[in-house]
């Protein structure tokens, strides 16, 4: 084990990706040398990974095996074999067609029912044995449903409050367990997409093969992210069988979209194993429920999977894509929430101006993963990706930066306030996760352990700055929310004499996190031990206020530990307690911020029946956040790190095929969430702003199987979003609201023709407030038509 100044100074040289990967490089060396010296141990096999399961999402195979075989091939058992350094490959033999299905966390699920997750262990282990709540959702409900980003994607799951800023497609927007986690807790193939200011990422459901979502806190296997919980996506991945399919649609707004989705293996010479290709793309044009705002999406996604022999497996993942929006109104609560006196703002109204306003977001990714089996009970795995994102924003923004700070310029009339904001992010993400599992018994103990070592790098460099700043009235005029007028002849918003940047600098961070886990099973009993100790290393240089250097280094330990056991009638109660700890980018006042910490417990039961395709959960948790940043009162615009939060509550989820072609989820959540400690001692006690405290939801979906109706289907969800409040205080409140989600598809030979309304009775709402000058409506009536064709 590296001393902690070795390690410190390491992680103090990573400053780009070639030096990770040349770190990383003589680290993959010790550890596939500790795997060979553990490969001469006489271990017995435990459990081995399952394989990559068949593709034929839409038409149900009559046999489901949840648990994964012997990886080693039935009709030819292993002699002994002597002690070795290096394996001798074994070519890859052609699997059998078969019409069992055997799930893979990395692969599809059939219906909505998953068994099997990697999110909660980064092992191959069963959802009913893992001793923390996670749910799944599949790219059968992803289709059923039709979003159109991530959030709507999570509208379904428990603990998440999803779309919180409304009909904003700048990012996704989403809660776990009241918890901000869109920034911090996004993964992508179990690799963090970290965003901080502007510089934010964009995943697009068309590629998504199952996105998972484990709650409560993850820094024990995953490092920085949000106490509350992460969503891990699933990328759509080469495989085996031929896939050809294109799809076209368009929605009442006028948006429009093509999308393809392209596998083919490729037939290599004997000796040379097998190679898979895949190519996903989509393009998207078109408006949105708001004037003057487009959602243009364009992104394509090739893979390759090869496989040179039974034991490895490489898959390189690219991507690349392009956004093109304008960011939404920051509304007042008179206005949109209550009745102003010229009575309400409406839905469609743009309070910017398309002269001025931009938001572009520029993405490319680039990444491996790689997985040797070094024998029967050794499995090396390494993941790699580097990332680039470049978001350029320029808007005019409703409000104003003199005080008494109101939005509105006259209230009576409904004439706005408004100021130029602009910011430019250009973030690099590397990151590099490497592991060892090892598997053996004790006696009469199985053990699954995981050894890690996780590498990030992040760099950012962020301009934002304001065109009428503090004490200076705004050079752009006020609109009208009834007639607004966009002719006037508005400066650009960087080329103001007023503009002045407030942030104008670089910040890196690395990252090196060391973690070890082990899953002990005696019989039906499942103990999971997991730590990690990470050590980070921050700099910032910033100009904005004048040349400043800021460094910071930290190191911290967090832990798990969760006991399940398996029933026989398919009950299965766990406990639960594990600590989080998550670096932040950022400063304020001349520092840069702590890191977060978080603690929580939880008990829960997870009943999945003997004979039945689904399951069921109970969770109940106390969960606590630490050192939160939150809006600075003297400078809206940026944070400060004050208090603690403390989350309390329950969730419930069902999720089942029923029958063939019929296939429901459902979910309740009530939380009590308040400030447990602030700087402010009237706010303790107190919700905080834009987050509902219950969340209800249920969908379902059947397909005819037969008969004159055959591959004809109907689905439909109700959602229920819980009040919440607009000021820190807890006197403004923003009501709940609940909403209709409808369906119609019908299959017929290759093709597929679908209809989506998604709030189907049109419900006028506001998703949520950040405070009193900054309200966000919903998505109001949106109803998708879509054609779909296979061969």
């Amino acid at each position: 084990m590296l001393e902690f100044q070795h390690i410190r100074r390491v992680v103090a040289d990573v400053d780009h990706w070639g030096s990770i990967l040349n770190i990383f490089h003589l680290s993959r060396l010790a550890l596939l040398s500790s795997a060979g010296a553990l490969s001469l141990l006489s271990v017995e096999t435990a459990f081995a990974q399952s394989s990559t399961a068949q593709p034929g999402a839409q038409n149900l195979p009559p046999v489901v095996v949840s648990q994964p075989g012997q990886r080693r091939r039935a009709t030819a058992q292993r002699a002994p074999r002597a002690a070795r350094t290096v394996v001798a490959p074994r070519p890859v033999a052609q699997p059998p067609r078969s019409n069992v299905f055997v799930e893979s966390p990395r692969g599809p699920i059939q219906g909505y029912v998953a068994n099997r997750s990697s999110t909660g262990t980064k092992t191959n282990t069963a959802i009913n044995e893992t001793p923390q709540a996670i749910s799944v959702i599949g790219a059968e409900q992803i289709r059923d449903q039709n979003p159109t980003k991530l959030d709507e994607v999570l509208r379904y799951a428990p603990g998440v409050a999803a779309g919180t800023f409304g009909a904003d497609f700048r990012n996704d927007w989403f809660l776990i367990r009241g918890f901000k986690s869109d920034d911090n807790s996004v993964f992508l193939d179990g690799m963090q997409l970290f965003y901080t200011s502007y510089a934010s990422w964009k995943l697009q459901p068309f590629n998504m093969e199952r996105v998972e979502i484990l709650r409560g806190p993850s820094a024990i296997l995953y490092g920085g992210s949000s106490p509350g919980g992460l969503v891990n996506v699933v990328s759509k991945m080469p495989r085996a069988e031929p896939i050809r399919y294109i799809e076209t649609g368009v929605d009442s707004h006028g948006n429009g979209y093509f999308g393809f989705d392209i596998n083919t293996p490729i037939k290599l010479a004997p000796g040379n194993g097998e190679l898979y290709t895949r190519f996903v793309g989509q393009l998207q044009n078109g408006g949105t429920q708001t004037d003057f705002t487009p959602n243009n999406n364009y992104f394509i996604a090739p893979s390759v999977t090869w496989k040179p022999d039974v034991d490895t497996t490489l898959t390189i993942l690219a991507s690349a894509s392009y956004n093109e929006t304008r960011p939404e109104n920051f509304l007042p609560y008179v206005g949109s929430v209550t009745n102003a006196p010229y009575g309400r703002i409406p839905t469609n109204f743009y309070g910017g101006d398309p002269s001025t306003d931009k938001f572009k977001r520029e993405q490319e990714m680039l990444g491996y993963q790689f997985e040797r089996h070094l024998s029967d009970n050794v499995t090396f795995r390494q993941n790699a990706r580097f990332a680039h994102v470049d978001v350029n924003y320029t808007g005019l923004t409703l409000g104003s930066l003199v005080a008494p700070y109101s939005t509105y310029a006259n209230i009576a009339t409904g004439e706005l306030n408004r100021y130029g904001f602009a910011t430019r992010g250009i973030a690099d993400q590397a990151n590099m996760d490497s592991q060892v599992e090892v598997r053996f018994n004790t006696g009469v103990l199985k053990h699954t352990a995981l050894f890690g070592l996780d590498l990030k790098h992040y760099k950012i460099s962020d301009q934002a700055g304001l065109a009428g700043p503090f004490n200076t009235p705004s050079p752009y005029p006020t609109i009208n929310v009834l007639n607004p007028n966009y002719s006037v002849g508005l400066t650009p918003i960087r080329s103001s004499p007023v503009y002045a940047n407030y942030r104008d600098g670089n910040q890196t961070q690395n990252q090196l996190g060391v973690y070890v886990q082990d899953q002990i099973k005696l019989d039906r009993l499942t103990l999971v031990l997991s730590g990690r100790n990470d050590w980070v290393r921050n700099h910032r240089f910033d100009e904005a206020f004048g040349p400043s250097s800021l460094t910071s280094e930290d190191s911290k330990f967090s832990g798990r530990a969760g006991l399940i056991y398996n029933f026989d009638s398919g009950v299965a109660p766990y406990v639960s307690y594990a600590t989080s700890y998550n670096p932040i980018i950022g400063f304020n006042n001349g520092k840069l911020f702590v890191p977060e910490t978080g603690v929580q417990t939880e008990v829960g039961v997870k009943y999945q029946p003997v004979g039945f395709n689904g399951h069921f959960g109970v969770a109940l948790f106390d969960l606590k956040r630490q050192n939160v940043p939150t809006v600075d009162p003297l400078f809206p615009l940026l944070s400060i790190q004050s208090g603690e939060v403390t989350s309390r509550g329950i969730e419930l989820e069902a999720v089942a095929n029923l029958a063939p072609g019929f296939k429901v989820v459902g979910s309740f959540t009530s939380y009590n969430l308040f400030l447990s400690k602030d700087l402010d001692a009237s706010l303790i006690g107190k919700v905080p702003t834009n987050t509902p405290r219950q969340l209800a939801s249920g969908w379902a979906d059947y397909t005819f199987q037969s008969g004159i109706l055959r591959g004809f289907g109907f689905g439909g969800g109700v959602r229920y979003v819980g009040s919440s409040f607009a000021d820190p205080a807890n006197t403004l409140a923003v009501p709940s609201r609940v909403l209709g989600d409808l369906a119609v598809h019908y299959d017929y030979e290759n093709w597929r023709f679908a209809v989506n309304a998604a709030n189907v009775t049109d419900e006028i709402y506001v998703a949520s407030c950040a405070s009193q000058f900054s309200c966000f409506y919903g998505d109001r009536r949106r109803v998708t038509g879509s054609i779909g064709y296979k061969w």
